[in-house]
């Protein structure tokens, strides 16, 4: 069989990985996009409502102090469990290693085969990956368990991710009313400092995704738009229907 030549100029270039980060995207994405978007529904609601802009400031930032905590707690308290799930799911992995060998090279073998290593290579691949516990348990983890130990996450910095993006999103809806006595206005202000946030969210989701840039900053914006509104208009009824 002769080499495969590639000219130089059809070459694909070579892209690094995001790295080490990547384990902590959802983290970001979900931190600073939920205070981007609730905390604008937030203050659309009780600016429909009726509310003065001190009464929306006042609102919007027990709002976004009360997210931020919530966020970190929950980021913090899903994580640690999720940890804690896998070590228990490890450490009876080890058991089984140790009482039901022949059990855990068999299902090596089974995840081998459902991966399309060829029947040729198969028992030199399998004996490769089960001739140490060691080797056999962290094929189990990552085949079985689908789990990289660089890519587990650490609950501590989830929780300050999540807690502090949330409460940097939220500033775009709660830094106009400090400026502004019409709360109409102060709304038209967030909404706008919001939609630039959060197209710029998409964008930047779209770079580490390598997708289209104004597809993902527009789907972004649509979405928080749309909820905007609803939000106005609920407020607006409660308010009417109050009076």
């Amino acid at each position: 069989m002769h080499p495969v030549t590639t000219e130089p100029s059809t070459l694909v270039p070579y892209v690094e990985h995001i790295g080490m980060t990547r384990q902590y995207w959802r983290d970001i994405i979900l931190g600073i996009n939920d205070g981007l978007v609730s905390m604008l529904l937030l203050v659309a609601g009780v600016v429909g409502g009726g509310l003065d802009a001190d009464q929306v400031l006042l609102t919007g930032v027990a709002g976004a102090i009360a997210g931020a905590v919530s966020m970190a707690a929950g980021e913090y308290l899903a994580t640690k469990s999720q940890d804690e799930v896998l070590t228990a799911e490890l450490d009876l992995e080890r058991t089984h290693i140790a009482h039901y060998r022949d059990v855990e090279v068999a299902q090596i073998r089974e995840m081998l085969t459902d991966m399309g290593v060829h029947a040729d290579d198969l028992e030199v691949v399998a004996n490769a990956l089960t001739r140490e516990d060691e080797t056999l348990l962290n094929a189990m983890k990552a085949l079985e368990f689908g789990v990289v130990d660089s890519e587990r996450r650490s609950p501590y910095r989830a929780m300050v991710m999540s807690g502090l993006l949330f409460l940097g999103g939220s500033l775009s809806s709660v830094l106009p009313f400090i400026f502004v006595e019409d709360p109409t206005i102060g709304l038209l202000f967030a909404g706008a400092i919001t939609a630039v946030g959060l197209f710029g969210v998409g964008v930047v989701k779209a770079i580490v995704t390598r997708s289209n840039h104004l597809v993902s900053g527009a789907e972004n914006l649509l979405i928080a738009g749309l909820g905007g509104i609803v939000a106005w208009w609920v407020g607006k009824l409660i308010g009417v229907g109050l009076t």
